[in-house]
């Protein structure tokens, strides 16, 4: 453990912030190089000779950055290195510099079905004597008739009904969800999450300064002990969650478990931001905006049904809250673009969407069928019909030297611990994007080396030793 003393001297703000300042400032002049482990709470309170909740504070605060991460009973090792000398995206990859390389870091659907039908929509469109209104600012919410689209839409593939005067247009799923937290959240406000939760809330949190606090989660989602222990501690002002292929772990939320969650939340006043955008790949159960419309934020997009480079995105809001809903989104991006929106609704209207989504359900099953012919069963966690998978490594692998030693062999998936929230510390596995590589037989290949990567451990000895 490192004597390491912060540099205070003309330092202006809070105490925490101007520790977590020249901690950041050490990590890029490299005197703190990555690994190193810091001093506890205690000892570096003693030093500076202020108190132990801010020491706590400071080290939350440069965790929030990316600078450090803590393990439960090992202490507090600085990462941020990795902010300075890689893209800040995990999941950033060009497959034209590594073409060797299976990368199984992301979720990106095939779009082969969209990319032949996209040149005769854009020609339609082209012809069509309308054309100039795609072209001039739409309505914050969207265009009308783009919402009635996503709510039939809505109906069909995601068993959501909403009239279309409760659906909003977004860029993406990602804006949807910033645009979902901000309409009920201020920075500083609390945010609840699952412990283990979706990198874009995180990246979100950060920029816009919401405390996200990480709750237990078992193998059913959200525990609901542990959301309403949060509640009374906390108060915070949302919930937001992913029931349905839960990201990373591709869990599913039982019917009954959805039912708790939203007691309890109505109990304690909490606003839940369900994320839907895998809800297509089941039938059942329905999502928990249809179980309490009134307190959900219901976000979604067409990025994993349909294709991922439309950005189309949408909020379902109860009515109550479109107005402020609507509001955040003229403060954000003054509205969506309407040509991206305006091919998904022609997609929509003709079929073309459902046919697509289905695509996707059966390549989805297929890859996992084939993931689980190639894996050891008692390492694979997740819903068969999920688009991802959670592998947890067996002893003596540690998460991190397992990613080194597969991506070493040309395969590359996502930690466990860039979906961690809070101090308790990530578990040693890792997600697995089986829709990411463009084919079934690049899959196999990473899948083998996964396989062999976990089968030869000598590595995860060398860091034991």
């Amino acid at each position: 453990m490192t004597d390491w003393t912060p540099d205070l001297s003309g330092r202006q703000g809070p105490r925490y912030r101007a520790i977590a300042d020249a901690l950041a400032d050490d990590v890029a002049g490299g005197r703190l190089p990555a690994g190193t482990r810091l001093p506890t709470h205690r000892d570096l309170a003693y030093t500076l000779g202020v108190t132990v909740g801010t020491i706590t504070r400071a080290y939350a605060e440069a965790e929030k950055r990316g600078l450090i991460g803590g393990e439960v009973g090992r202490g507090t090792f600085v990462q941020g290195h990795k902010l300075l000398t890689q893209p800040s995206d995990p999941f950033s990859w060009s497959p034209a510099l590594e073409p060797s390389i299976v990368n199984m870091t992301a979720i990106t659907p095939e779009h082969k079905l969209t990319a032949q039908a996209l040149g005769p929509t854009l020609a339609a469109i082209g012809a069509s004597p309308n054309i100039a209104t795609l072209l001039e600012y739409s309505p914050h919410a969207g265009l009308p008739a783009h919402r009635a689209a996503v709510a039939k839409w809505l109906a069909r593939q995601h068993r959501v009904s909403a009239g279309p005067d409760n659906v909003l247009l977004t860029i993406g799923a990602q804006n949807a969800m910033a645009v979902a937290i901000a309409a009920v959240a201020r920075p500083g406000d609390v945010v609840l999450t699952e412990r283990l939760t979706n990198y874009g809330m995180k990246t979100l949190a950060t920029v816009e300064g919401y405390h996200l606090e990480g709750i237990a989660i078992d193998e059913h989602g959200v525990v609901p002990d542990a959301f309403d222990s949060a509640c009374r501690r906390l108060a915070p002002k949302a919930l937001y969650l992913v029931p349905t292929m839960h990201n990373p772990t591709a869990a599913v939320m039982p019917a009954a478990r959805r039912q708790e969650i939203a007691d309890i939340a109505r109990r304690h006043g909490v606003v839940l931001v369900e994320d839907d955008v895998f809800g297509f790949l089941l039938r059942e159960p329905k999502p928990i905006q249809a179980i309490a419309p009134d307190i959900t934020i219901y976000v979604s997009s067409l990025s994993k049904s349909v294709s991922a480079g439309l950005r189309v995105g949408f909020v379902v809001a109860p009515p109550s809250m479109v107005p402020r809903v609507e509001a955040v989104i003229r403060a954000l991006q003054y509205s969506t673009p309407p040509l991206p929106a305006e091919v998904a609704a022609r997609w929509i209207t003709d079929g073309s969407a459902d046919r697509f989504a289905e695509f996707q359900r059966s390549e989805a099953a297929a890859r996992q069928q084939l993931a689980r012919s190639i894996l050891p069963a008692d390492v694979v966690c997740g819903h068969p019909a999920a688009q991802h998978l959670w592998l947890v490594l067996p002893e003596p692998w540690r998460r991190d030297d397992f990613i080194a030693e597969a991506a070493r062999r040309n395969a590359k998936v996502t930690g466990g611990d860039v979906f961690a929230v809070g101090r308790a510390g990530a578990p040693h596995a890792v997600r697995v994007g089986l829709c990411c590589p463009s084919n079934r037989d690049d899959l196999a290949r990473g899948l083998r080396t996964l396989v062999e990567t976990l089968e030869n451990p000598e590595s995860a000895m060398l860091s034991i030793v």
